[in-house]
């Protein structure tokens, strides 16, 4: 019974933690959505794989949110047509690389100022180097989710008539094929005569195709609002999962197991890797939760703790399946794991 209240308060902490991050990456995603003249966001954005992903890397310095808020931000990127490897280096590098996370650190590791500088480069050189590996990948339509490959750039097949369908219409024609339960979106009271409203992010991006300039602000804000009820209610009911499953882990299984590898150099990144994705800690937090074992970690292995756990947790993988598909989102955990690990095992060795 103690387990189970432990288990439930964790829970709730993991929840009133992130969700405020959530609603302000949707807030930005919605803004982005209806705002930001989308073709030129796409125009200005490096056409160079590996320069893309560097200026991914440092867009959040412009939204800077954790790694509970970037989700749906990267989500309305690539529905706006950016590349792969510009949305793959903001999801891994804007919960780190941003300003508010970078004063954080500093607060806490202000006696270890190299602690602030390497946390800040090897998110970085992590988030481009597997933004640029995602971009060999030409068919994207293979490793992201179906809901967002129908807004990926395409070449519309032609239609019996001999002429191109436009993207609205292939959208309209794939939803038409699925059952009504299967279709994404929710259901309002509202039209007319008392029928629902469907809002779902298919009907808010065609209305959003109408919305600039022609539409008046009145009804931009009304379209953004419906917009942040669409995107909660996808990613919100994934973030409850994920934050179940990673509380009821630090539940079953004992910290003091955990904590008890970290007396070597390559154990203690281990065991700091396992923990930054156990327990969840958003970003904007985390820095002081590593502080707390700084008289017994290796630098090494703190800096895998404040690297990974932006990039990877248990919490965030129920939200990148909202974008990406389970094998790419594997991919994706096996390339940040590998590079966290070499890059602080280096620093356990050599440097500090």
């Amino acid at each position: 019974m103690n387990q189970l209240n432990n288990g439930f308060t964790l829970f709730l902490s993991l929840l009133v933690e992130a969700i405020p991050f959530l609603l302000l990456g949707v807030l930005f995603s919605s803004l982005l959505l209806f705002f930001v003249d989308e073709r030129k966001l796409v125009e200005k954005m490096p056409k160079n794989p590996l320069l893309g992903a560097l200026a991914g890397s440092l867009v959040g310095f412009l939204f800077p949110v954790c790694e509970c808020g970037n989700v749906p931000v990267a989500r309305r990127l690539l529905m706006q047509g950016v590349p792969i490897p510009v949305a793959i280096g903001f999801l891994l590098a804007a919960p780190t690389v941003n300003p508010i996370v970078i004063w954080v650190t500093w607060t806490a590791f202000r006696d270890q100022p190299e602690i602030v500088v390497l946390r800040v480069v090897f998110s970085l050189l992590i988030a481009v180097i597997v933004g640029f590996v995602f971009s060999f990948q030409k068919d994207l339509a293979t490793i992201v989710e179906p809901a967002i490959a129908r807004y990926l750039k395409f070449n519309p097949p032609a239609n019996p008539q001999g002429k191109r369908s436009t993207r609205n219409q292939l959208v309209q024609q794939q939803q038409a094929t699925l059952p009504t339960l299967l279709q994404s979106g929710t259901y309002l009271l509202g039209g007319q005569a008392g029928q629902t409203m469907r809002i779902d992010a298919n009907g808010v991006q065609a209305n959003m195709a109408t919305s600039k300039p022609s539409k008046p602000l009145a009804d931009k804000l009304r379209l953004l609002v419906d917009n942040c009820v669409q995107e909660l209610r996808e990613l919100g009911a994934v973030l409850v999962i994920g934050s179940a499953i990673a509380a009821a882990i630090q539940v079953s299984v004992p910290r003091e197991f955990i904590i008890s590898l970290g007396s070597g150099p390559i154990t203690s990144i281990t065991a700091m890797m396992i923990l930054a994705a156990v327990v969840s800690i958003c970003s904007t937090v985390d820095s002081f939760f590593a502080l707390s074992f700084a008289s017994t970690f290796t630098s090494g292995s703190l800096l895998a703790f404040l690297i990974f756990g932006p990039m990877i947790d248990i919490k965030g993988i129920g939200l990148l399946l909202s974008i990406l598909k389970p094998r790419a989102v594997i991919y994706l955990f096996v390339l940040a794991g590998q590079l966290t690990f070499l890059l602080t095992l280096f620093i356990n060795l050599h440097v500090i």
